[in-house]
């Protein structure tokens, strides 16, 4: 079982491994930590990962980066807008009103949906990942921001899916900082709390935790974010700032190049990086347009003048933070700060004065989240045993459930109204299940929305749950118990729905009855009178109930009916009516907002794999390709250097020129073909140059075997010559055998080797080196028996007598016979087994297993 963790960020991924020895972060094909979120389309194929932004450069247009702010999202969304006018592919209006992704793909105008274009990237993801561990990878954590809505987090789980992965668990980014920040401490408190604030300044958002530690838990107290507050709004500044400098002194607008856009804000962030540790800076990008070279200059005065705008929104998120969690700035033990943005020396001095201490980096800004996810991955995983720490996550949003029910109305006697109740309050614990009571007599329908839309920025319906269809035995309305989860992922559903139903049973009792005791009911809404109950009667659970039954998911907080019976006395015989309650399941469908299908997911599944496919191919014809040219170089080397002595001057000729007409062929018609067309050129080739490998290859290795061979002979024929008197026990005629065995394999060699020296090295050779090898293998099978054969046992003497023994102890000891007189077996032959007594007297006792 894999144990792994996905940090998938705006502008570049890292992927973090659980080990025996602890968490690794693995480094990608080009040896790097961080993996770039660019997925670029090719002619022929895709490129993923740090080729796709190798090759964005020459192709912007059809390279996708950033695709983690569109995710999830509809078109007309004003953040999707904004984030549309800073990217170079095409993006529209697909039919479901959320955004298409437009690129050139195989020589044809192709459309993917964000969804695909990320499964893309969790599968370069994936693929770096099986490649550390040699093994297959399916379980994962992957790090999500905390306001990712549910149809959000939806889609990332479909991503996930697409590229073959099985995720564990969607932890928010901030709570995988905290784990991985908490869980290596050993001097946090066993009663007083210690609260720590994580300010995370990423890519393209800034996001705000505090947690509160205790001695092997963690608990999140708040969060907060700013969607659209991070490093690349700083690199946008600089952008807008040259881009307007240049058209005033060199008279281009980048604006109208997409080459130059991509140029000038890839020198910005690196201009905002050198700012960060420099008081100054220059800008100095050579052709950026219309051959034309630029220079700039910048001071950090100048750049944060330029960026108040942005640094003003900062406290915003920090001040929402602490209110939220109920705390004071002299609650707080420490600030740390994270993330890509956070390098910025104007975002920490604004939370140096914010809170009235320096913030820390005590982890990786960069790598914290990965960590964090891998160790929640192994949490939940059973290969590995992780410190017992807990876990407290909350939700950062509200969730209720709206029906449409009836009202009283003097006029018309009921109206349909929307009627809703809170299900989720804002801070609920990850994972909840909470049940609610409905009564109804026919299938209706619920909905999960958001209570505050203000926060989500997104439709408030989430999905609808048609409930039903169900009747009772009865006739009358029914009591419906229906099951609503949030589940680890924070995802929303009505989990299940049942309907419950009063039968009474009579059961004879013989003792004297008790009194009965009155029922108390949990539903709080409930009515006396069952029969005049409307449609709008709705019984919720008490959130503490709900919230103790969040980590199992067991409903066991209402009592179903009254187990008491209802007894009376007849003819001094004692009856008592039992009521029980009969649970039938109804069925629940389930129709979510901007959701994939089973049908779309299964056809993006087959998409993915055949773009894989064909990525795969194309690599491989890349290798076939360069095996060709690479043949071609060496081989014309080797026959001007070390093959010169083995090969003929016309075989050398003809060898160039063929050499000469595939390398011609290879920068011409031969530039873009196929895989088999490349395997062809390569074995027709091979079939002039392997002659000539081989007779250097004999030539080399010649000597080495043939002196193998000749001190197999000598060792042999020596030992078998020698008057060592440990090969005494060997006879004279075996040993003439092995003699006679060594002088034909000598000849044989001798012959051959006269051969050989007589031929040029360009002939073909007539001594082998596997001729040889299969000779003194041969000779040894024979040799080595005979040679090492072991000498008989020597027999042994009988024992004698001590002098002054009794002779009835000498007859005791003779060889054959025991005291009893019974024959005993000899020493070399094999006694006949016995059980072994039982040892009864041992005074230490075994330990039970």
């Amino acid at each position: 079982m894999s144990v792994v963790g996905f940090d998938v960020g705006n502008e570049s991924c890292i992927v973090a491994v659980a080990r025996q020895r602890g968490i690794d972060v693995v480094l990608n094909d080009e040896s790097k930590r961080e993996t770039p979120a660019v997925v670029c389309f090719g002619e022929k194929q895709r490129f993923i990962g740090t080729a796709g932004a190798t090759s964005s450069t020459m192709n912007p247009k059809n390279s996708v980066s950033q695709i983690k702010r569109l995710v999830g999202r509809k078109f007309s969304d004003p953040e999707v807008q904004r984030d549309i006018q800073l990217v170079p592919f095409k993006v529209t209006e697909g039919p479901d009103g959320f955004p298409l992704i437009h690129a050139n793909y195989l020589g044809e105008q192709k459309t993917f949906t964000p969804t695909q274009i990320l499964a893309m990237v969790l599968s370069n993801l994936k693929s770096i990942a099986e490649n550390n561990l040699n093994a297959a990878v399916m379980d994962c954590c992957i790090g999500v921001p905390v306001y990712f809505n549910d149809l959000q987090r939806r889609a990332v789980i479909d991503a996930a899916t697409i590229a073959g992965l099985r995720p564990l668990r969607l932890f928010h980014e901030t709570t995988a900082t905290a784990l991985a920040y908490g869980i290596y401490k050993t001097d946090l408190p066993e009663n007083d709390q210690l609260n720590v604030a994580f300010v995370d300044v990423g890519h393209a958002s800034m996001q705000v935790c505090i947690a509160g530690y205790k001695k092997g838990q963690l608990k999140i107290l708040a969060h907060s974010y700013d969607r659209s507050l991070g490093g690349r709004d700083f690199d946008e500044v600089l952008f807008k700032h040259f881009a307007a400098k240049f058209k005033d002194e060199y008279k281009i607008d980048v604006y109208q190049n997409a080459r130059a856009c991509l140029r000038l804000r890839t020198g910005c962030e690196k201009l905002k990086k050198m700012l960060s540790a420099n008081p100054e800076a220059p800008m100095s990008i050579e052709c950026l347009m219309d051959d034309k070279d630029v220079r700039g200059f910048i001071k950090r005065e100048e750049f944060e003048q330029i960026s108040v705008p942005i640094l003003e929104r900062v406290k915003q998120p920090l001040e929402k933070a602490l209110s939220e969690a109920g705390l004071s700035l002299e609650n707080i033990h420490s600030v740390e700060v994270v993330g890509s943005g956070s390098r910025v020396p104007a975002i920490i001095r604004i939370l140096t004065e914010f809170f009235g201490k320096e913030p820390r980096r005590t982890m990786n800004a960069s790598e914290c989240v990965a960590r964090g996810c891998s160790l929640q991955c192994a949490i939940l995983s059973p290969t590995f045993k992780v410190r017992e720490f807990q876990v407290h996550e909350s939700f950062p949003f509200p969730v209720a459930l709206s029906w449409k029910g009836s009202a009283p109305d003097s006029q018309n006697g009921g109206t349909e109204n929307q009627q809703s109740t809170l299900v989720f309050p804002k801070g609920n614990p990850l994972p909840s299940v909470k049940a609610l009571t409905f009564f109804r007599s026919s299938t209706f329908t619920v909905d999960a929305v958001y209570a505050d839309t203000a926060d989500v920025q997104v439709p408030a319906k989430i999905s609808t749950y048609t409930i039903g269809p169900f009747q009772s035995s009865k006739g009358e309305r029914v009591k419906l118990k229906v099951k609503v989860r949030l589940n680890l992922h924070g995802i929303v559903s009505v989990e299940s729905a049942a309907m419950l139903e009063e039968e009474e049973v009579e059961v004879p009792v013989s003792a004297a009855p008790e009194p009965p005791k009155e029922s108390t009911k949990m539903d709080t809404d409930e009515a006396v009178n069952e029969a005049s109950k409307t449609e709008t009667d709705v019984n919720m659970e008490d959130a503490k109930s709900a919230s103790n039954r969040s980590a199992s998911g067991v409903d066991n907080g209402v009592p179903e009916s009254n187990d008491k019976p209802v007894e009376m006395e007849t003819d001094n015989k004692v009856e008592a009516t039992k009521k029980k309650v009969k649970k039938t399941n109804v069925p629940v469908v389930e129709l979510v907002y901007g959701g994939m299908s089973a049908e779309e997911l299964q056809k993006a599944v087959e998409k993915e794999f055949e773009m894989a496919l064909q990525d795969r191919v194309m690599e491989e014809t890349k290798d076939k390709k360069n095996a060709v040219e690479a043949y071609v170089y060496d081989m014309r080397n080797k026959l001007y250097d070390k093959y010169q002595e083995f090969v003929t001057p016309s075989e050398k000729d003809e060898l160039i020129a063929k050499l000469q007409q595939v390398e011609d062929w290879l920068y011409e018609e031969g530039e873009d073909e196929t895989k088999g067309v490349y395997v062809a050129k390569l074995e027709e080739l091979q079939k002039l140059g392997n002659p000539i490998e081989v007779r250097y290859k004999e030539w080399t290795e010649r000597g080495p075997a043939i002196a193998q061979l000749a001190y197999c002979i000598n060792s042999f024929r020596g030992a078998a010559l020698s008057k060592d008197p440990k090969f005494d026990h060997i006879d004279i005629a075996e040993k003439q055998k092995v003699v006679s065995e060594c002088s034909d394999a000598e000849a044989w060699l001798r012959e051959k080797q006269q051969q050989q020296d007589g031929l040029p090295k360009y002939a073909t050779p007539v001594l082998l080196c596997a001729d040889i090898k299969r000779k003194t293998e041969a000779l040894d099978r024979f040799c080595k028996p005979i040679m090492t054969r072991p000498p008989p046992p020597k027999p042994q003497t009988p024992p004698t007598a001590t002098p002054g023994e009794q002779p009835q102890a000498a007859e005791q000891q003779k060889p054959g016979v025991n005291a009893s007189g019974e024959p005993m077996a000899d020493e070399g032959s094999q006694p006949a087994a016995a059980p072994e007594p039982m040892d009864t007297d041992k005074s230490e006792s075994v330990p039970a297993a």
